[in-house]
């Protein structure tokens, strides 16, 4: 399960994030390119853009249920 406070420092400012958990496997910006980056020389994925619209905003869920380590936090849910 994501985690608020390991939060990856590169994420935009939003509801979703990366959190260090991340193994950088590729599936989140596989997923949904616009929205996610890799970070080659950290090993890790972060969300460079938050959603806007409802279709981008049902690709970083899509991207929560396939991330293999559950690295992927939606404020939302914690709500």
């Amino acid at each position: 399960m994501s985690d608020l406070i390991e939060r990856n420092p590169l994420n935009v400012p939003g509801r979703f994030y990366n959190d260090l958990s991340c193994i950088d496997c590729g599936m989140c910006p596989e997923i949904a390119p616009n929205l996610f980056r890799r970070d080659d020389d950290e090993g890790f994925s972060y969300i460079y853009k938050q959603p806007e619209t409802k279709e981008e905003e049902k690709l970083a869920l899509e991207a929560i249920e396939a991330c293999p380590t559950e690295s992927i936090g939606d404020d939302l849910e914690k709500q």
